[in-house]
């Protein structure tokens, strides 16, 4: 019976819509941000016994929260099997066990990624910034090709930084991505060996596929998000009063709406 209120409650907390669960998952989304930082400001530092105390502590926030969700989950063998619990599971290892998986941490960012991705959250954010309603599939976008910048750049700096000279800490890393990326290729860093070349091909093609995305998103016509009730389509004119598939009248909630 206790263990079943306390799936009740924390099924609230990660799923449901009151004025509670959103502070907790904004504090979810400031918590992962926290440990991003965190894991990028101290590669460019000494580890002293703070930062792995540090690292202890946000591991077992870390195991706490994927207890918490492996607890309300309803399919939980097929959620194990998910990349980003895999992901999660990773970085507790690499928190609390750095000799195992030092610096994995950085995967953790997957996780953030989808809180901010799923059905609830978008609509906490819809509600709560007129920012982000009027350039959602821009910042998704955005958010997109910098998660995959992160992943890539820490993927780079955990292979590389033990045997290439010039990869030191993540802002080399960052650069070699970035140039990378974009295909500028100054050709001052280089990863070695059939798997540098491997990471090398795949940010290129990955990453201009996410660059251009965004390009697309930021260049096309203005355009609302409203899902027409006959044949589904999602985007619209802003001042669209039928829908210009099927002609079904449709009524696009504006600022104005009262």
């Amino acid at each position: 019976m206790k263990r079943s209120r306390l799936v009740d409650r924390l099924r609230e907390h990660y799923e449901g819509t009151s004025e509670e669960a959103e502070h907790f998952r904004y504090g979810l989304l400031i918590f992962d941000v926290v440990t991003i930082l965190f894991i990028v400001v101290t590669s460019f530092t000494p580890r002293p016994i703070y930062v792995e105390i540090a690292d202890a502590v946000i591991g077992v926030l870390i195991l706490a929260d994927f207890i918490a969700r492996f607890l309300i989950d309803r399919n939980r063998m097929r959620s194990l099997l998910h990349p980003v619990n895999i992901a999660d599971m990773v970085a507790v290892i690499s928190f609390l066990a750095p000799v195992v998986g030092e610096g994995l941490g950085f995967l953790r960012v997957l996780r953030t990624v989808r809180l901010l991705r799923t059905y609830r959250t978008l609509q906490i954010l819809r509600q709560d910034f007129k920012f982000f309603r009027a350039n959602e599939e821009v910042i998704i976008a955005a958010v997109n090709l910098c998660v995959f910048i992160f992943v890539m750049t820490g993927l780079v700096y955990e292979t590389q930084h033990y045997t290439n000279k010039d990869i030191d800490n993540y802002a080399d890393a960052v650069y070699f991505t970035v140039t990378a990326l974009t295909t500028t290729g100054f050709g001052d860093i280089t990863l070695p060996g059939t798997s540098g070349r491997l990471l090398s091909v795949i940010i290129m093609i990955f990453g201009v596929t996410l660059f251009l995305r965004l390009a697309q998103v930021l260049f096309r016509p203005n355009k609302v998000t409203f899902e027409c009730p006959e044949c589904g389509l999602l985007r619209h004119e802003p001042d669209a009063v039928h829908c210009k598939h099927c002609g079904t009248t449709i009524h696009i909630t504006t600022e104005g709406h009262g």
